[in-house]
């Protein structure tokens, strides 16, 4: 239905809406993230981005990181994870793989070396289940550098992970004493 490209353009505008500036169209999110689909879809309209109920199903149903999911009756709308407002997207905490692999640039491996992995302005880091995605992570800030995380240890020392619904593995940190660097 809709050119890839497309699909890429309209869901940077939903990451930015529905994560970080909701009130760049005048739409509010609720404590758990959540905004109405129609109001959405009215003041994407009003500010030239052209979204229909169907472009919209499509767009969430197509994008390829998964990163908006409806509700039950698609009346309300919310991003999965990333966002950089304060929302409760209401994770429980789950035991993760015992390995997860987080993507960074070169430009930024030696600051995570000093500090370890923050989430910084996000509510959480993000971590993947794969070297491949830890990779295209890495790459859109520069040459990638591919980090070993040690999720079990993390695990069995306290630390949480929680499992959004697109498969994101979330933290609130990754200590350096977790972290080992598979490529530069």
């Amino acid at each position: 239905m809709l050119p890839e490209k497309e699909i890429t353009r309209i869901s940077k505008f939903l990451s930015l809406v529905l994560r970080h500036q909701p009130e760049k169209i005048n739409i509010t999110l609720d404590e758990n993230g959540w905004t109405s689909v129609a109001t959405l879809l009215q003041q994407a309209n009003k500010n030239n981005i052209k979204l229909s109920p169907a472009i919209l199903d499509y767009v969430v149903a197509n994008n390829n990181k998964k990163r908006f999911t409806f509700n039950a009756d698609k009346t309300k709308i919310r991003a999965n994870q990333g966002h950089s407002i304060e929302v409760e997207l209401g994770y429980i905490p789950q035991v993760p793989p015992a390995v997860l692999y987080h993507g960074t640039s070169e430009g930024a491996l030696n600051s995570v070396l000093a500090t370890g992995l923050q989430k910084q302005n996000r509510h959480h880091v993000h971590l993947s289940t794969d070297v491949v995605t830890a990779r295209n992570v890495g790459q859109r800030h520069g040459k990638p550098v591919v980090l070993r995380i040690d999720a079990q240890a993390m695990t069995q020392n306290g630390y949480l992970f929680y499992l959004s619904e697109n498969q994101v593995w979330l933290t609130d940190q990754v200590p350096t004493e977790y972290l080992h660097v598979l490529t530069t």
